[in-house]
């Protein structure tokens, strides 16, 4: 096959409808063959503005728009004059265009009109959200999504409206590695992972551990930084750094990092090119924690122990939490860190999935660390104030 040919783009090439929507599991190769069809269009079409949408810019940068550069440079098609960094616009020799917004942006759903619409990860967006920028979309609208749980395509679309649905697998994505393949079918045993990212299928979202995190644009002014969360990874599984922050009476979270094949002195140098606090990482690499110390850096192992999972997670849930929104990895995970579920579907208890771990566990182990701070500024907010100013008695 060609570069970024698969068997999904062939299967979404078929679907003729104005609607098209595209469920998925991992590895699909959903948005990918998505953004060749777009970029086709584009190039074969004159002055055509086509809209790619997802939750946040940092999410589309993150994803749809670091493939798109990909695609384009892998085919000989990028030309750097052409690109709009600023507004993210990518303008073609045809006149037309392809544009990137978030839709947490209120302007540019509600602002002007577009001929095809791409609203990648769907099921992060609200229906109302759907509704504004299909009324101003003149042509073709194709949706993607991992079946998570049911949302509003389920719920308001395909029993509703006339359109195109189609289920991809990783099977369909002839372009992806072997460890990835090898990665995905691990989890075949994990009922609802293998349900989702396996099979495509609609999975429940009963047994989600964390529950009521708010998604805010930046830290506030005012938030104290406490604590680092590490978890050490390096291939298949990323390394994940949380800046955790302390906000009112809140704990407000930051992705630092999340990538793969970070070797300990690229870790250190992530930290010495940061505000300084204390790093709690994971006991289970002590070697790593000293190599890390080594480099001048506060590096503590995590609380260890029989339960101390169970227990750390429910410390996290007793707390009131933010996460920035270019935290886009910190979210993935949120929304799909479930507790584990055998092959008959039973919840497995104190035992998370594991793919969907990783800043999980780093926001863990920073915040467990801090609960005897929590509890000690409950205990001094509770007694009266005896450090106010004292009056003067000028009478003496």
């Amino acid at each position: 096959m060609k570069p970024g040919e698969t068997t999904a783009l062939h299967k979404i090439l078929a679907l003729k409808k104005r609607l098209c929507i595209v469920q998925g599991g991992s590895a699909a190769g959903k948005t990918y063959a998505l953004l060749i069809i777009l970029i086709d269009r584009a190039q074969s079409d004159k002055g055509k503005i086509i809209s790619v949408v997802s939750e946040s810019m940092p999410h589309l940068r993150k994803g749809a728009i670091r493939d798109f550069k990909r695609i384009m440079e892998t085919h000989g098609y990028w030309d750097e004059n052409r690109w709009n960094e600023t507004n993210s616009v990518y303008t073609f020799e045809t006149g037309s265009i392809i544009e990137f917004f978030g839709v947490d942006s209120a302007d540019k759903v509600h602002g002007p009109r577009r001929n095809i619409l791409f609203i990648n990860e769907a099921n992060n967006t609200s229906f109302d959200t759907y509704n504004q920028l299909a009324l101003r979309t003149d042509e073709d609208i194709y949706l993607d999504y991992n079946p998570t749980s049911e949302f509003w395509v389920h719920t308001e679309i395909l029993n509703k409206k006339e359109c195109d649905f189609i289920i991809l697998t990783y099977k369909d994505n002839e372009q992806i590695s072997p460890s990835i393949i090898q990665e995905i079918e691990s989890h075949k045993g994990n009922a609802n992972f293998w349900k989702v990212y396996g099979l495509g299928e609609l999975g429940s979202t009963e047994g989600k551990i964390y529950n009521d995190w708010q998604i805010i644009d930046n830290i506030p002014h005012e938030a104290n930084l406490e604590r680092y969360g590490l978890d050490f990874g390096y291939f298949p599984d990323p390394a994940a750094i949380v800046g955790i922050h302390r906000h009112n009476s809140g704990i407000v979270l930051d992705e630092i990092a999340f990538t793969t094949n970070l070797k300990n002195d690229q870790i250190a140098s992530i930290f010495l090119n940061i505000p300084r606090a204390l790093i709690i990482a994971d006991a289970a690499e002590p070697k790593s924690i000293d190599e890390i110390k080594g480099f001048g850096l506060q590096i503590l192992p995590c609380e260890k122990g029989k339960d101390s999972r169970p227990y750390g997670i429910s410390v996290v849930q007793q707390q009131r939490i933010s996460v920035t929104k270019r935290s886009t990895n910190i979210i993935k995970e949120y929304r799909n860190y479930l507790w584990m579920r055998d092959k008959d579907g039973n919840i497995v208890p104190g035992q998370p999935e594991h793919p969907f771990s990783h800043s999980m566990d780093a926001i863990r182990y920073g915040i467990v660390s801090l609960v005897p701070i929590v509890r000690r500024k409950e205990y001094i907010d509770s007694l009266p104030n005896l450090w106010s100013p004292k009056k003067v008695n000028k009478s003496r």
